[in-house]
């Protein structure tokens, strides 16, 4: 398999397209439905499972259930942000290096658990409210981009489906 698929299964996120109302409106059901679809593939993997990878050099899936719970974080921070701030500035961390650190190697429950709150908070913010806070925005310093909410709901349904993905080509590798 090419290395090319095996590091964006599902293709690399196109953050210059307009997404319309409807990947909008998906995207917010996909983010809702998320945490039980991962902990539904997960959950009653060995530790020999969680070891896995999904390509050479990359991520066990464990540390991908425990990446999910960091960025998924960030995201909903940077989004409090957008709507709360005008045009913020966000920096980026070194997932690589947060990958690494003594909290990736716990059990996956605690992440598992982080995101379901995330994404339940996040679906109360989105959910409720208008199209205008759509077009909030965050600048992200080191990609040097501004995102709108309305690139960032999908941006963050790809990640999700994204590193599902990993994980089923990790339990397949």
């Amino acid at each position: 398999m090419e290395i090319e698929h095996l590091q964006y299964p599902i293709g690399r996120f196109d953050k210059t397209r307009t997404y319309s109302d409807s990947d909008i409106t998906y995207g917010i059901s996909y983010l809702k439905d998320y945490p039980a679809i991962l902990e539904d593939t997960v959950k009653n993997l060995s530790d020999e499972a969680l070891a896995q990878i999904y390509r050479p050099g990359g991520w066990n899936i464990r540390q991908l259930v425990h990446h999910l719970a960091d960025s998924h974080s960030n995201m909903y921070i940077r989004i409090k942000c957008a709507l709360t701030e005008d045009n913020p500035t966000i920096k980026g961390y070194n997932e690589g290096d947060w990958a690494e650190l003594p909290d990736s190697k716990l059990p996956i429950d605690p992440s598992l658990k982080m995101l379901s709150g995330i994404h339940q908070r996040l679906a109360a913010l989105l959910d409720n409210n208008d199209d205008s806070l759509l077009e909030k925005s965050y600048f992200h310093a080191g990609y040097d981009f501004t995102y709108t909410l309305r690139t960032v709901i999908p941006l963050y349904q790809w990640h999700s489906e994204h590193h599902l993905e990993h994980i089923k080509l990790a339990l397949n590798y």
